[in-house]
């Protein structure tokens, strides 16, 4: 299978680099790519990279760090099964291009909410509450990138995270860093994309 892997920050290309780099046999063929950090140059850098391929990809993977509700610890690893954007305040059934949940391979039950800024627990509580889950995760470029996705053939579309941050257990961007800064490489996450 080609895959292109999508790396939002510079950090986070580096880790994947790095076990990319290191692997000693690789079931699919990869490409990696830093795509940017938010859902406007996350999607300008992904479609950039699908415009100018010579091949077509069978898949997407989103990889890197992302928050969690409680449920989760620092450090799991968590394949979550839709993307949801949840700074989109629009009335139900008005733009469903933007507000309806995206369909991701991932096995794990939660959601991941996407939106334009870092997450600290009452953002967390308010999302919750508002489309009614106990947990999920929080990132800033998985529901923009699968619309992208959606404009390229409908490439299916897994996204594979370190939960580096809980922000209700009291965790801020400090935490995020101290965790991001400790895990510097990413064979885990790359095996977890081996598998499918």
């Amino acid at each position: 299978m080609r895959i292109l892997i999508c790396a939002p920050t510079s950090r986070e290309y580096r880790a994947m680099r790095y076990a990319l780099d290191h692997a000693s046999a690789l079931r699919h063929d990869y490409n990696l790519v830093e795509v940017g950090i938010g859902k406007a140059l996350s999607s300008a850098g992904l479609s950039r990279a699908l415009a100018t391929a010579t091949q077509k990809y069978d898949m997407l993977a989103v990889i890197g760090f992302a928050a969690s509700a409680l449920g989760r610890k620092q450090g799991d690893i968590v394949m979550p099964s839709v993307a949801i954007h949840h700074d989109a305040i629009i009335p139900e059934g008005f733009c469903p291009e933007i507000t309806d949940p995206r369909k991701l391979l991932g096995k794990d039950k939660e959601a991941v909410f996407t939106g334009d800024s870092f997450v600290n627990a009452d953002i967390i509580r308010e999302v919750k509450q508002r489309f009614g889950v106990d947990c999920g995760l929080f990132d800033m470029e998985i529901a923009a990138i699968t619309q992208v996705a959606e404009m390229y053939g409908n490439i299916p579309v897994v996204a594979i995270k370190y939960v580096s941050d809980v922000p209700e257990e009291g965790h801020s961007e400090h935490s995020y860093d101290e965790f991001a800064d400790a895990h510097s490489d990413f064979t885990p996450l790359l095996l977890r994309i081996e598998e499918l």
